[in-house]
């Protein structure tokens, strides 16, 4: 349980990061959301206080390092404090990469990449003062085996990865742990054009997309105690995709 400890989740008001904060809320966890704003933000607080704790959402492109330092000052001030960092904010812009442009491989690095050091950033000395705490980011099975018209977002999930375990053996010493969540094929909205898609349920041993709440029950795993002893790992929630790369 996560009772009297509260969560930070990027992109949490819609797909797999509204899964995320509303099992962790269901486990006790008070939950800062960040995300662009609009209804969903407001419905997904709404949502979250129903099940019983405090939720509170704050408008933030995690891709700017400023607005992500002024967001998490406020979530201090709000909360106290916070326990659980969990990295879900992300986008794509696919293209062939002899059809990509440097403004579309940098926006999806700047976004997906840089916006996991610009909120570690700010969780590092709240952990390590605290000398717990756990880091929890969403990568992709595309950050392990590639795919095509993806190469700035592979390469965005694939550096995560890298981020994720240099992270864990810096903070592994103070009780902090930051371990990767690498989905497949999930429904959300994004993927909605594309789950009857027979080509691509061919490429899943399970013959299926992933729930949003099938990710957000690792992620909470991760969040709890029982996973004290787990940092540096990446867990595939991919159906078995990659047991088969």
């Amino acid at each position: 349980m996560l009772n009297g400890k509260t969560a930070v989740v990027t992109g949490g008001s819609r797909g797999i990061g509204r899964a995320v904060c509303t099992a962790l809320a269901e486990n006790g966890a008070n939950i800062a959301f960040l995300s662009r704003g609009g209804a969903g933000a407001e419905q997904t607080e709404r949502e979250l206080e129903a099940l019983g704790v405090t939720a509170r959402g704050y408008v933030c492109d995690v891709a700017d390092y400023g607005q992500t330092e002024q967001v998490f000052k406020q979530i201090i001030a709000d909360f106290g404090s916070f326990d659980i960092l969990v990295n879900n904010a992300g986008i794509t812009d696919d293209k062939l990469l002899l059809s990509m442009k440097p403004d579309s491989f940098d926006k999806v690095l700047r976004t997906n990449l840089y916006g996991v050091y610009n909120t570690i950033k700010q969780a590092y000395p709240v952990f390590m003062k605290k000398r717990s705490g756990r880091i929890i980011n969403i990568s992709s099975v595309s950050g392990l085996i590639g795919n095509a018209g993806q190469a700035n977002y592979s390469a965005s999930k694939a550096a995560v990865i890298g981020f994720t375990k240099s992270v864990a053996r810096e903070l592994a010493s103070r009780g902090v742990t930051c371990n990767a969540i690498a989905p497949g094929f999930v429904e959300t909205d994004m993927t909605a054009d594309f789950t009857q898609n027979e080509a691509i349920i061919g490429q899943i041993p399970m013959k299926r997309f992933a729930k949003p709440e099938e990710i957000a029950a690792v992620c909470a795993f991760l969040a709890s105690d029982g996973a004290s002893y787990i940092t540096g790992s990446v867990i595939c929630a991919d159906g078995g995709m990659t047991c088969i790369s």
